[in-house]
């Protein structure tokens, strides 16, 4: 069978998986971090309260706390679903089965739930969303962005994909993007097209080894250093 969703979920991950997902180094996380498309995930608050600089970007924050948890545990029966119709997809180690996954989802967006309301105060969580951001030229050292482009290959066109990563290399000094699959597990069609672009601007880009693996043969990401 294949994975599919009928439109882009919201779906949050904890900090452990975006310093494995990202190849996030201690001298990384210090750095003065973009996460876009961070959705619910956990990073952020455990980021900040590790001291670190960071600011999370998703449309989602324009909602309150309690309809961004509605909204995720909306998503949560059609999720698990195609989890459990496609396991061949993942690798079972980690989490050790569809329930499991599911489960770690929900707690990650517990975590968010409870920073949010304080980190949109402080503008560690902002309204905003790729293909165009606010902030001024490299006004961040780090831009990471997890699950949206690639992943969703069928929802966001091959524009969209290269808009996206340029805005992202004109706001950061550096970026990576993870995964490069899509969600039946394929390196996405617009991976090409995109590294080509890159490389038009001058602008180089390396797809190097991560030691995350959930979908299988999903252990890459797309590293950029901006001009």
């Amino acid at each position: 069978m294949s994975f599919e969703l009928s439109k882009i979920v919201s779906w949050g991950r904890q900090h452990d998986e975006y310093v494995r997902m990202f190849d996030l180094s201690a001298a990384d996380l210090k750095l003065n971090i973009l996460s876009c498309a961070d959705g619910p995930s956990g990073f952020n608050r455990k980021q900040h309260q590790d001291g670190h600089a960071v600011v999370s970007i998703d449309p989602l924050y324009r909602h309150s706390a309690e309809e961004i948890r509605e909204h995720v545990l909306a998503a949560k029966e059609e999720v698990l679903a195609q989890l459990q119709n496609n396991r061949d997809v993942f690798v079972w180690k980690r989490f050790r089965t569809p329930q499991e996954l599911v489960d770690a989802r929900i707690a990650a967006m517990e975590t968010f739930v409870a920073d949010f309301d304080a980190g949109r105060e402080q503008g560690r969580y902002r309204a905003e969303s790729l293909p165009e951001l606010s902030f001024p030229a490299k006004s961040f050292d780090l831009a990471v962005c997890s699950h949206l482009l690639f992943t969703y290959s069928a929802h966001l066109d091959t524009a969209f994909h290269i808009a996206a990563v340029l805005e992202m290399t004109r706001v950061a000094r550096e970026v990576r993007v993870f995964p490069l699959l899509d969600l039946n597990g394929h390196t996405s069609v617009h991976l090409p097209e995109v590294l080509a672009e890159l490389s038009r601007h001058s602008v180089q880009a390396a797809v190097t080894p991560v030691p995350y693996e959930l979908q299988r043969g999903g252990n890459q990401m797309l590293r950029i250093t901006c001009p």
